[in-house]
Formats: C-alpha cells, structure tokens, sequence
C-alpha cells in the first residue's frame, strides 16, 4: 500500500480570484473591430442553440458579419471604403439590438 503524503493538506487555501463589484448588467461592445463582429457571430450561434433567435435571423446575421469582415479587408486596401463599412457595422448593431430586445421581451 502506498504511503500517504499528507504534505499537500498544509498548503494554504488563498483564493486568486476577487470578486468586482459592478451594476449586474453586462456592458456591450461597440462593434468597433473585427474581434466584435467575431463574437456577435459567436454570439449568434450560441443564441440559435438556445433557440433564442430564429435560423432566418442567425443567417442573416452570419451573412452581415461575413460581408463586414470582407470589408474590414478592403478598407485596409482602399481607405475610402470606411464610410460603407460604418453604415455596415450599424446595420449590423441594429440588429443585433433588436434581437436582444425582443428576447428580453419574450423573457418577461
């Protein structure tokens, strides 16, 4: 039989986490850069699994982001394509809004 190290029941117990004292409400990204629209896509995805959001509205969403992302490639190239992106990412944040807002709808 093995023998038993009781060494490891000594080491203090120090949590490394603390706790950050904030409203409760979660903070949303401005969609600002790439890794944004990345995670309204992510964020799509998880809501059609919880069937938050419909699949007609989880594809549109996944063919705005893809259009957005093609264009955050072009602007680099050609800077004076920053005014359709813009009206692109708002586009996309209004829907973003408005599925959220209708989910809290249905949550009440």
């Amino acid at each position: 039989m093995p023998k038993r190290d009781d060494r490891q029941l000594q080491l203090p117990l120090v949590p490394k986490l603390r706790v950050i004292a904030g409203l409760g409400q979660r903070k949303e990204d401005s969609l600002t850069s790439r890794d944004a629209v990345a995670r309204v896509l992510i964020g799509a995805g998880a809501d059609l699994l919880l069937r938050r959001i419909s699949t007609e509205r989880a594809e549109e969403i996944e063919q705005m982001v893809e259009e957005i992302l093609t264009l955050f490639d072009k602007v680099d190239r050609a800077p004076i394509l920053m005014s359709v992106l813009a009206k692109k990412l708002d586009a996309l944040e209004g829907l973003v809004r408005e599925s959220r807002e209708k989910r809290l709808k249905r949550r009440k």
